[in-house]
């Protein structure tokens, strides 16, 4: 097995392995696959992910049977390094892939004596105790849900709702400091220049021009989401997650919540929202406390 970064000439590779190893995992869960259509539409992982951390991708490759074993981003942040998608060929199961894929990363993260953070799915006990193993706590539990038919979002006295602009990223990074003492600046300009045409980023003021919430979201074939998203409430991040749904009137985007935000829930719960999955949040390394409502997302995973 050599581990090296991927090449640019692999990236129609890496998006079928994607489209291939996830839709294998839930398949032989007894579970529906999570990427229909073309494999290549997975290409959306590939290029988002270099055009935020070029060159932050680890293949695992067989060298004898020239081909590739796994595949892992990773995306360092000056306050921590998030674990990206990663994906190990059905064929090369158990046989250590992820865990070489892994240790890299965690060793890059240790150079710089960074945390590294991710989310992962609470069904999958195989990845749960890779993480585990290397030194990952859990942290926070997140409801993913479903809206099939939200309502309209209702005015908040006092709250304005709005597109995102590139002046808004300072203040963005500011909350999102306050709330999970993380920092991604570079990430929500990215989301707001939109040069791929798949985002979109709503905000939140009060009367005073502070901010009190944003939400993202991404409206790929590969990729339906809303988040990341932070929010100072549970009211603001209700009224976020219905304007930002209002942007994907044929699709029904996935959104995870924070198990310990039970009013946001049973707002949601009201408003005819389903469950779909757990998630868990888990970190190597310390992690600040959450003050307020955060929402991570799959794409891109760099919170």
């Amino acid at each position: 097995m050599q581990l090296r970064p991927m090449r640019d000439d692999e990236r129609d590779a890496i998006a079928r392995l994607i489209h291939e190893s996830t839709n294998h995992w839930y398949q032989q869960a007894g579970k529906s696959t999570i990427f229909a259509g073309d494999p290549l539409n997975c290409r959306v992982f590939t290029d988002v992910y270099e055009d935020l951390d070029p060159g932050c991708c680890v293949v695992a490759f067989d060298e004898g049977a020239d081909r590739l074993m796994g595949s892992c981003f990773y995306h360092p942040r000056p306050t921590h390094v998030s674990l990206g998608i990663m994906n190990v060929h059905p064929s090369y199961f158990r046989r250590g892939v992820a865990s070489a894929l892994l240790k890299h990363i965690t060793d890059f993260a240790d150079m710089r004596s960074l945390p590294v953070r991710l989310v992962s799915s609470a069904m999958n006990l195989d990845s749960f105790s890779l993480y585990s193993r290397a030194g990952f706590v859990p942290k926070q539990v997140f409801i993913d849900m479903i809206l099939p038919n939200p309502p309209a979002p209702q005015p908040l006295s006092g709250l304005e709702i709005r597109a995102a602009t590139l002046d808004d990223v300072a203040a963005m990074e500011s909350l999102e400091w306050r709330a999970a003492g993380i920092r991604r600046a570079d990430d929500y300009r990215y989301f707001i220049e939109n040069r791929r045409g798949v985002w979109h980023v709503s905000v939140l003021h009060d009367r005073a021009g502070m901010l009190q919430g944003f939400l993202c979201s991404v409206n790929h074939p590969a990729s339906r989401m809303l988040g990341p998203g932070v929010m100072t409430t549970d009211a603001v991040a209700e009224r976020l997650i219905l304007a930002e749904l209002a942007h994907h009137p044929n699709a029904t985007p996935v959104f995870l919540v924070p198990t310990n935000r039970t009013g946001l829930v049973q707002m949601l719960y009201q408003q005819g929202a389903k469950n779909c999955e757990l998630h868990v949040s888990q970190c190597r390394g310390p992690l600040p406390p959450i003050n307020g409502v955060v929402m991570p997302t799959f794409m891109p995973e760099t919170g």
